[in-house]
C-alpha cells in the first residue's frame, strides 16, 4: 500500500452499514413451508383403519396456513371412508402423495354420495404422485347383474376452484367417473394415469364441465366409458398426448339432454392415440331441442388403431334407445377441424357425420385424414354435414 494511503476495515464499519450490506449481498432465503404428515395426525398406512380424520385435519391446519403448506402422505395404504376439503385457503396447498388411498370396498358406504374425494372452492392446490383406489368392482357387478344398485361415487373431483395442478396422479378402479373438473378455472392435468376395466360402466377418465383453461398433458387413460369426457360449458381446453384404450374415446358431449343448456368451444386435441376403443374422436348430441352448441374445435395428429369409429358425430345419440323423443338435435355444431387423422378402423364407415335435420354441421374440415378398413379404404357417411377437405383425404370426403 502506498504510503500516504489508509484502509478501513469491516470492523471500523458503523453497524447500520454493516447490516445494509449484508441483506443487499446475502442470497435470499427460501420461503418457509409448512409442513404437516398425515402419520403424525393419526392416519396408519394399513390399508384397514380410517385415516379420513387425519387426513382432513392436516388440511384444515394447511388451509389455514399463512405460509405454503405441504400435506405429506407417506408410502403405504391409506383407508378413507370419504373426504371432503373445502376452501377458500389462506395460501397454496400442496399434497404430495408416495402411498395409496382406498375407498370402502363395500359400495353402499359411499355408493350414493357424488364423491369420495373432492377439493370445493380452493383456490392454489398441487397434487403430486399418489394412487388412488376407488375398488368399484363390487358395484360393476351389482350393475352388470341387474339389480337395484347406486349409481356410484367419483374417485376425485375439483369443484369451483381455480389453480390446480395435479402432476403424476394415478386413478384405478373407481365405481363411476374418475376425475371431474366441475365449475373451475385454470387446471392442469399432467402424467396422469387412468385404470378400469373396459366393462366397468360409467367409468370416464376425466369428465370437464363448466369450466374454462383446463390442460390435459402425456396422460395414460383405459376405462369403460369416454377417456376424456367434455360436458356443458367447458371452453379454452387443451388436451395433448393422451394415450386412450380401452375405452369410448374423447367425447365432446352428451350435449342437448336439457333444454336449456350452456355449450362447449374453444377445445384442442393434439397428439392422440387410440388403441382398441369404441370411438377416436367423437361429438354426440341428443336427439331433442336445445341451446346448446358447439364450435371451434380442433382434432389434430391423431392416431387410431383398429377403433370403431374413429371419426364420429353423432346427433341422435340415445344410450340403449331409452326415453328418447327422437327430434330434431337443437345443438348448433360449426367449425370443427380434422386434421392428419390417420391409423385404421375396425369397421367399415370410418368417418361418420350424422348430424341434425335442423341444424346442419357447418364448418367441417378435413385435412390429411387416411383411415383404412382391412387394409383398404374405409368408407365415409355424412347426413346433413358441410364442409371442406383438402389435402390427400381417404375416405373420400362426402362433405
Amino acid at each position: 500500500m502506498a504510503k500516504g494511503t489508509s484502509s478501513m476495515s469491516l470492523s471500523s464499519l458503523p453497524l447500520t452499514l454493516i447490516c445494509i450490506a449484508y441483506f443487499l449481498f446475502s442470497p435470499p432465503s427460501a420461503t418457509v413451508t409448512a409442513q404437516y404428515d398425515v402419520v403424525s395426525l393419526g392416519a396408519k398406512a394399513d390399508g384397514e383403519s380410517d385415516s379420513s380424520k387425519a387426513f382432513l385435519s392436516a388440511w384444515s391446519s394447511a388451509c389455514a396456513s399463512s405460509s405454503p403448506a405441504t400435506i405429506n402422505v407417506p408410502a403405504g395404504s391409506f383407508y378413507i371412508k370419504s373426504a371432503t376439503f373445502d376452501g377458500p385457503c389462506r395460501s397454496t396447498v400442496t399434497f404430495k402423495i408416495a402411498g395409496t388411498l382406498v375407498a370402502p370396498s363395500d359400495y353402499s358406504v359411499i355408493g350414493s354420495t357424488d364423491n369420495w374425494i373432492i377439493f370445493h372452492q380452493v383456490n392454489g392446490l398441487n397434487v403430486v404422485g399418489g394412487v388412488l383406489d376407488g375398488q368399484g368392482s363390487g358395484l360393476w357387478a351389482c350393475k352388470a347383474s341387474g339389480k337395484g344398485c347406486p349409481q356410484g361415487a367419483t374417485n376425485l373431483e375439483f369443484s369451483n376452484s381455480e389453480n390446480i395442478f395435479v402432476s403424476g396422479l394415478s386413478s384405478v378402479n373407481s365405481q363411476m367417473f374418475h376425475i371431474v373438473v366441475n365449475g373451475c378455472q385454470n387446471v392442469k392435468l399432467q402424467g396422469v394415469m387412468v385404470s378400469a376395466l373396459g366393462t366397468s360402466p360409467n367409468t370416464d377418465g376425466i369428465h370437464i364441465s363448466q369450466s374454462k383453461d383446463v390442460t390435459v398433458l402425456n396422460s395414460k387413460i383405459g376405462t369403460g366409458d369416454d377417456c376424456v369426457s367434455i360436458g356443458p360449458g367447458a371452453s379454452n381446453l387443451w388436451i395433448e398426448n393422451v394415450a386412450c384404450g380401452p375405452g369410448h374415446g374423447i367425447s365432446i358431449g352428451s350435449l342437448g339432454k336439457d333444454s336449456q343448456e350452456e355449450g362447449v368451444q374453444n377445445v384442442t386435441v393434439k397428439t392422440a392415440t387410440f388403441t382398441g376403443t369404441q370411438n377416436g374422436v367423437r361429438i354426440k348430441s341428443w336427439a331433442r331441442p336445445s341451446t346448446a352448441f358447439v364450435r371451434n374445435i380442433q382434432f389434430q395428429h391423431a392416431t387410431m388403431n383398429n377403433v370403431q369409429n374413429p371419426i364420429i358425430i353423432d346427433q341422435n345419440y340415445c344410450p340403449d334407445d331409452d326415453d328418447c323423443p327422437h327430434e330434431a338435435s337443437g345443438v348448433r355444431i360449426s367449425d370443427v377441424t380434422y386434421q392428419d387423422i390417420h391409423g385404421t378402423s375396425a369397421t367399415e364407415v370410418a368417418v361418420k357425420f350424422d348430424c341434425s335435420t335442423e341444424y346442419p354441421c357447418t364448418g367441417i374440415t378435413m385435412e390429411d385424414v387416411k383411415l383404412t378398413y382391412r387394409s383398404q379404404v374405409a368408407e365415409a357417411s355424412c347426413e346433413n354435414a358441410g364442409g371442406t377437405a383438402s389435402g390427400s383425404v381417404q375416405p373420400t370426403s362426402c362433405l
